[in-house]
C-alpha cells in the first residue's frame, strides 16, 4: 500500500510535472522515466540519495530533477557530475573539478578527469544512486561510461542503482565495429558497436547481466522505463546534451564524424556548426570554408585560426543516412599526405574500438569491404541486444 506521506508527496510532485511546453501537450510524445514519479519517489523516501545528473536531467517543463526532489524533502547527499560537468558547460576533455553547487549547496563530485569512478568514501553514506542523463546512443559518448562506473561502485559498496530512462535519438540504428576490449577506454568500455541502439536502461541491463562490470559482478539495478516509445520513434532532444552537440543534426551526424577527431580534420569545434561541418587545411577537401576559433566549450579547437576546406552537412538527411564511413573514406582519399591524415593513432583506435578500421582505411578498402568484416560480430550483437530491449523495434 502507498503510505499517506507518499500519496501527499506524489500529489505535490505533480506540481513539478505539469507540462508547460506545447510539445508535452501531445499524447504521442514519449513519457520519460523522470515523469513516472509514482514508480521511483517511494524508493527515495527516507534514503540518502546520490544523484548522477547534468543539465539534461529535467522534466519536460525544464524543472531540474535535483530541484524537484529537494523541494519534496528528499535527502540528496551528493551530486555526481559527468563529462562537461553538472551544469553541462565544460569543454570536451576539460578537467572538471569537484565543488559545491551554488544553487543547492550540495557537494558536487566530478566523475571526469582522474576520478571516473566514485570512491568507496564518496559512496559509503549513500543508500541509492539515481542516474538520469540524456545519452545520444554512440559508444564513445562518455555518459554511459560514467553509468558503467557508477554501477561498479554501487555493487562494491552494496548500494542500489536506479536509472530513469530516456529515448535514444539514434535508437533505430545498430552499426559499426564492435569494441575489442584491448582498446577499451573511457570513450568505450564495453563490447558494443559504435551505434549500439540501446537506451541507457537497456544498456545498463546488458552490462549487468552479461557480466561486463569488473570481476563480472552484478549490481542491484532498478530501471524506470519510458512509455509510448519504440526504437523507431523519432525523438528530438529538447536540451543540447553537451556544448558541441547543439542541435538534432549534430547529434545524428555525431556517430559518423566523431572518428575524424583522431585525424587532422576539424569537425567544427570552435564554430557555430559543431559536428555539422568537416574540413581540413588543404583546399583538396572541398569548397566549403570555415575557421575554428576559441569559444566557450571549445577552447583551443583543432586547426584553430586556420581556414578549413570541406563539407557543410547541415542539409544532409542524417536520420535516414544512419552511420556511414563515406565522409571519412572520401577525406582520406583526398588527403595530400595520407601518412599524416590519422595523426592521433591511439585516439582513433579507441574511438573505433579497434585498430582494424584504421588499417583497413590505410589499405584502401572500400566501405562495402569494411562493412562485410563487421557482419558476423554485428549479427551476434543484435541477437544479444534483443534479450535486453525494453521497447519494440
Amino acid at each position: 500500500m502507498v503510505s499517506l506521506r507518499t500519496s501527499c508527496l506524489l500529489a505535490v510532485f505533480s506540481l513539478f510535472t505539469i507540462v508547460v511546453p506545447s510539445l508535452a501537450q501531445h499524447s504521442s510524445r514519449p513519457t520519460l522515466g523522470i515523469e513516472r514519479t509514482a514508480e521511483y519517489l517511494p524508493l527515495l523516501q527516507g534514503k540518502n540519495v546520490g544523484l548522477v545528473v547534468n543539465h539534461t536531467s529535467t522534466f519536460p517543463n525544464q524543472t531540474h530533477l535535483a530541484d524537484s526532489l529537494l523541494a519534496l524533502g528528499i535527502k540528496i547527499k551528493t551530486i555526481f557530475g559527468p563529462e562537461h560537468g553538472f551544469r553541462g558547460k565544460a569543454d570536451a576533455g576539460e578537467k572538471v573539478s569537484s565543488s559545491v553547487d551554488a544553487k543547492t549547496g550540495i557537494p558536487v563530485v566530478s566523475l571526469y578527469g582522474a576520478n571516473h569512478k566514485p570512491s568507496a568514501e564518496q559512496v559509503k553514506d549513500l543508500d541509492i544512486l539515481l542516474f538520469d542523463i540524456q545519452d545520444v546512443g554512440a559508444r564513445f559518448y562518455t555518459y554511459t561510461s560514467t553509468m558503467h562506473y557508477i554501477m561498479e561502485a554501487a555493487v562494491e559498496q552494496g548500494k542500489t542503482v536506479l536509472i530513469l530512462d530516456r529515448p535514444n535519438p539514434t535508437g533505430h540504428v545498430v552499426d559499426g565495429p564492435i569494441l575489442d576490449r584491448k582498446f577499451a577506454s573511457f570513450v568505450g568500455l564495453n563490447p558494443v558497436p559504435i551505434v549500439h541502439g540501446c537506451t541507457v536502461a537497456e544498456l545498463a541491463r546488458m552490462i549487468n547481466e552479461e557480466g561486463w562490470l569488473k570481476n563480472g559482478v552484478k549490481c542491484s539495478l532498478i530501471t524506470v522505463q519510458c512509455l509510448n516509445y519504440t526504437h523507431r520513434t523519432p525523438y528530438t532532444l529538447p536540451i543540447p546534451p553537451s556544448p558541441n552537440l547543439p542541435n538534432q543534426q549534430s547529434i545524428l551526424l555525431y556517430p559518423s564524424i566523431c572518428l575524424f577527431e583522431g585525424t587532422e580534420i576539424s569537425v567544427g569545434r570552435g564554430t557555430d556548426t559543431q559536428f555539422q561541418v568537416i574540413g581540413g587545411t588543404s583546399p583538396s577537401y572541398g569548397t566549403y570554408e570555415f575557421t575554428p576559433v576559441d569559444k566557450p566549450g571549445a577552447m583551443n579547437p583543432p586547426n584553430e585560426g586556420k581556414v578549413c576546406y570541406g563539407l557543410d552537412l547541415r542539409k544532409v538527411n542524417a536520420y535516414k543516412e544512419g552511420f556511414t564511413l563515406k565522409y571519412l573514406l572520401d577525406f582520406y582519399s583526398k588527403a595530400p599526405d595520407k601518412s599524416k591524415f590519422i595523426n592521433r593513432t591511439k585516439a582513433f583506435d579507441q574511438l573505433a574500438g579497434t585498430d582494424q578500421l584504421r588499417k583497413q582505411i590505410q589499405e584502401g578498402k572500400t566501405e562495402a569491404q569494411i562493412r562485410k568484416s563487421w557482419e558476423p560480430a554485428l549479427r551476434n550483437y543484435k541477437a544479444l541486444r534483443k534479450k535486453y530491449l525494453l521497447y519494440p523495434l
